[in-house]
């Protein structure tokens, strides 16, 4: 479902492409529909992390690595969230304090848009990170992995899990596609939705029915593990519902003259 997800939104955006530009700035547009989707997204792993953290703390009580890893990543994705949409800040229309009217390169207050040169933060620092990080753990470690299991194994007691090879490919594929297929300023936004969505389906897939992952999952019967995957391909469609209906309720859509 997570691939479906992408699919039809790189499908949505290569048709509105030449046909009707005013629909793929909805599309890509800040408060759009992408970026709602990022959010929501970001805020729906942030909350599952969150639990599958304090679970293990349950399970067995204490500080470990591998719960300082889980926390850490709870509180990074969360802030994603947030940042992706300015703190919430164009919705409860804000004013940006003097800071980040001088020093954001939209003008914003966020993090991710404080400018660096000529470039922004996340164009001069992290999206080369993300790059990196995102090949690592989608590729070059799973590829490892297929003939070095100690390498999976390694990983999963830092806290962490390697995503499926196939799934891992598709979201590649996917990123190089809406970079080829559509020409549009905000094209970069596709793929960090598309990224958003695959890192929602396979932490769900590791830590929720243990797909692809050696230690135990949340939901151990397989009985059960179908049920919430399909209650879980549900939320997905209805995530993207939900982002539509944010878009038009925010304003989006407007192409600037």
């Amino acid at each position: 479902m997570g691939i479906a997800v992408n699919l039809f939104v790189l499908v949505l955006a290569t048709a509105w492409a030449g046909k009707d530009p005013a629909r793929l700035w909805r599309l890509l547009v800040e408060d759009g529909i992408v970026e709602w989707m990022q959010f929501l997204c970001f805020a729906v792993l942030s909350a599952m992390l969150g639990y599958v953290t304090v679970q293990r703390w349950l399970r067995q009580p204490g500080l470990r690595l591998e719960l300082l890893a889980l926390a850490g990543l709870t509180a990074l994705v969360a802030l994603a969230a947030l940042e992706e949409i300015s703190w919430f800040q164009r919705i409860l229309h804000v004013e940006s304090s003097e800071f980040f009217l001088q020093n954001n390169k939209q003008g914003e207050t966020n993090l991710h848009n404080l400018a660096v040169g000529k470039d922004s933060l996340h164009k001069a620092v992290l999206l080369k990170i993300i790059v990196l990080v995102g090949l690592t753990h989608n590729i070059i470690l799973p590829l490892l992995a297929r003939s070095r299991p100690a390498i999976r194994r390694w990983v999963e007691q830092l806290g962490l899990y390697l995503p499926p090879l196939w799934a891992s490919l598709a979201y590649i594929v996917l990123v190089v596609l809406s970079h080829v297929l559509v020409d549009h300023p905000r094209k970069g936004e596709l793929g960090e939705m598309f990224g958003a969505v695959h890192y929602l389906a396979t932490v769900f897939a590791a830590y929720f029915v243990g797909y692809g992952y050696e230690r135990q999952p949340m939901f151990e019967q397989p009985a059960a593990a179908r049920q919430v995957s399909i209650l879980f391909a549900m939320q997905l469609a209805f995530l993207l519902l939900v982002g539509w209906l944010l878009s038009a309720g925010a304003g989006a859509g407007p192409m600037p003259a």
